[in-house]
Formats: structure tokens, sequence, C-alpha cells
């Protein structure tokens, strides 16, 4: 089971979650503030982080910004009221791994966590390097570099990395994606597999420099391809 932190101000879904999760055999610490969640945070090692964007104290997005600061290894689920898609996004860009928005299912989280916690490398042992073009994904070291340049990534911005370069020249569907990096019952929106890719193309085009094509070409109603410079498969 995980050891569970909760940022959430409701006391009714603060208590319902804290009841919920504890059932569950789960570990978990309920904070009700932002701020009390980046002490905890600070103080103790966490599996998985829930938190609530609507804080009292701070914004929900500056503390998913410090909490993955503090904590690179941690997964981040983010819980909002707020039905804009812009708001996901940001959230999500903030560092966060995933998004539920209120109201939701209990039995929903639980299969997102488990999902989330279920997840290792998606990458066979055996690769431990995998070239594509300019860029080197070292899998033992999980280290992404760019004409030996490293560019820093977020886990799930690695293993998303990883996977495309695996199959580098290929269609991959966006199931196929869902499944390997986040899960094979994957349950609930894909929003987050945009951002992550979004956030990937980013990071890699700040390291290669503007002029560089781009890396990962999306494929409507199918999914992404890694280009190879060659243009082979």
């Amino acid at each position: 089971m995980a050891d569970l932190l909760v940022v959430e101000d409701d006391e009714t879904i603060g208590a319902a979650l804290t009841s919920g999760l504890r059932a569950h055999g789960h570990a978990v610490s309920w904070q009700r503030s932002g701020r009390k969640g980046l002490d905890a945070a600070a103080g103790r090692t966490f599996d998985m982080a829930l938190l609530d964007l609507g804080l009292p104290d701070l914004d929900g997005v500056e503390v998913c910004r410090r909490l993955r600061a503090c904590s690179p290894g941690m997964v981040l689920v983010v819980l909002t009221a707020r039905t804009d898609e812009m708001d996901v996004v940001v959230g999500l860009e903030a560092g966060a791994d995933d998004y539920l928005t209120k109201p939701f299912r209990f039995g929903e989280l639980l299969a997102r966590i488990r999902a989330h916690l279920r997840r290792q490398a998606v990458v066979p042992p055996s690769q431990e390097h995998l070239t594509v073009g300019r860029l080197v994904v070292d899998v033992a070291a999980r280290r992404v570099t760019v004409d030996d340049v490293e560019v820093p990534l977020r886990t799930k911005e690695f293993e998303l990395l990883a996977r495309l370069a695996t199959d580098a020249g290929n269609a991959v569907s966006r199931e196929a994606l869902m499944a390997d990096v986040w899960d094979a019952h994957w349950y609930g929106s894909t929003k987050t597999l945009d951002v992550h890719v979004a956030a990937l193309r980013r990071k890699l085009a700040a390291v290669a420099g503007p002029d560089a094509p781009p890396p990962i070409t999306t494929l409507r109603g199918h999914g992404y391809r890694m280009e190879r410079p060659d243009g082979g498969t």
C-alpha cells in the first residue's frame, strides 16, 4: 500500500478521502492548507500527493510547483473543481502527473492510484541506451541528452520519451502510450498525454535549438511518432 499526502481544505471531502483511503490500506496524511502540505512534504517522503487546486492560503498551482521541486519522484495528482481546460493544462505543466475533476467517483480515484503506483520503467532492461539522431536516452541512469547536454525531465516525461524512442520512426497509438506509460487499464481522460508531449517538445527544443526539426509528430486521430533524422524506421 502507499503513503499518501492529501492537501484538501474542504472538511467533508478531506474526511471522506482520508477515511476511504485508509480503509483500503493506505497511510494518509491529511493537510488542510497549502503551507501545511508543503511542510509535510518537506519532512517526509510520500509515494503520492492528492492536491486540491482551490486552496485558501496559497494558489494550488504554486503549491504544485513547490511540491514537484521538493519531491521530484513523488506522483502528483491534482483535484480540481475548475472545469476550464486551461486550468487543467496549467496544473499539469506545473508538475502534476495527472488530474481528477470534482466531483469524481471514489472508485475512479482508487483506480488512478493503483495505476500510477503500479507503473515501472517502460523500456526493457536490455535496451540500456536508445539513440535517435542527436538524442540519447540512458535508461539505466534515467538521463536524456542532446549533443551531450542533459535535458531535465520529470518521471512521466522520461518514460514517455523512452517509449517513443523505443519505436522511433513508427506510429504509436494514444492507447498504447497510455497503457505503457500510465497503465493498461487507464481510467479517464488522456489530456495528460498531450500535455506531457507538449512539455517534451519544449524541453528538447530548448536544448536542440530553435532550428532543429520537431522530434515528435502528432498523428491526428491516432497518436504520435518520434522522427528519425534520416527518415528511416
